[in-house]
């Protein structure tokens, strides 16, 4: 599915390194079970080009149709994608950042934190390699990796494809938590419903306060965002206050939750949200 705000492509997307059309074919040859548990397992992805396309120059006329036929197509995806998740009472989130925010970092704490209250499963988006995913099975919890090639976003059909995976291994438990990690971008995957409850954006202290005004769509599509890496404020010249007050100009009222994961600030509050969140996906689902 082609991306019209910059033009990237999905032709090269892989989930857990199978390209959708050799799934059925691979599954075939694969041992039966779960296999994210095994010891040192090391899933290789298959290796695709690095280039990004951008957008050729395309009539504004043709570039709306595009987009609107490629959203409607998304949206009915994703409320397939809701519909199934609801009727199980999992809490799916779409966790959204740029690069190096340090969101694979915070799910990691979150699992090492969470597990012993429901099951957590895990959806990892980068266009190339399986390290995120790696980390995530380090854990225990059960990972599927999406690979992008050339697109910049997750979309609700790659979803689909990683939920099928997790249920065919077993591992998308009733009332659970579901994490999804969209591609590092905080421009295309603010367009793209996943079929989660919430958009999670991160942002770092590492980054300029003025992130929100420089990419509104995404912290305006957010319910929740996540001030990351505090325990770096001592060394930095970054203005919490300031950041706070931009993210709440596009998005009045937004939550936010600063948070370490290295001192563990904040993560009392992050785990309390996800908590909230669990409680009212298996009230909807009763």
């Amino acid at each position: 599915m082609m991306c019209t705000t910059c033009g990237c492509g999905h032709g090269d997307v892989t989930i857990n390194g199978i390209s959708p059309v050799r799934r059925k074919r691979a599954a075939a040859t694969l041992p039966s079970g779960p296999r994210y548990r095994v010891a040192g397992h090391v899933e290789r992805a298959a290796v695709g080009p690095l280039g990004a396309a951008h957008a050729p120059e395309v009539d504004p006329e043709r570039t709306l149709r595009l987009e609107h036929d490629i959203l409607a197509s998304n949206d009915g995806l994703a409320a397939q994608n809701r519909a199934q998740l609801a009727a199980q009472g999992i809490f799916a989130l779409n966790l959204v950042s740029s690069p190096g925010s340090g969101k694979t970092t915070l799910l990691v704490e979150t699992i090492r934190q969470w597990q012993q209250r429901t099951a957590v499963a895990v959806i990892e988006g980068d266009q190339q390699t399986a390290n995120d995913a790696e980390r995530i099975r380090a854990t225990g919890a059960p990972a599927v990796q999406i690979n992008t090639g050339k697109g910049c976003h997750l979309d609700a059909h790659m979803v689909a494809g990683a939920l099928a995976t997790l249920h065919a291994e077993q591992a998308l438990r009733d009332n659970s938590l579901l994490l999804i990690e969209n591609v590092g971008n905080l421009v295309c995957p603010a367009a793209f419903d996943l079929g989660e409850a919430h958009k999670v954006a991160i942002l770092s202290v590492t980054e300029g306060e003025d992130k929100p005004l420089k990419y509104p769509d995404m912290f305006r599509a957010a319910d929740l965002m996540i001030l990351s890496k505090i325990d770096l404020l001592p060394y930095l010249d970054f203005d919490v206050e300031a950041a706070i007050r931009m993210a709440r100009q596009v998005r009045p009222n937004l939550p936010v939750i600063c948070l370490s994961t290295k001192s563990g600030e904040g993560m009392d509050q992050w785990l309390a949200w996800l908590q909230a969140g669990c409680r009212q996906a298996q009230i909807v689902q009763a």
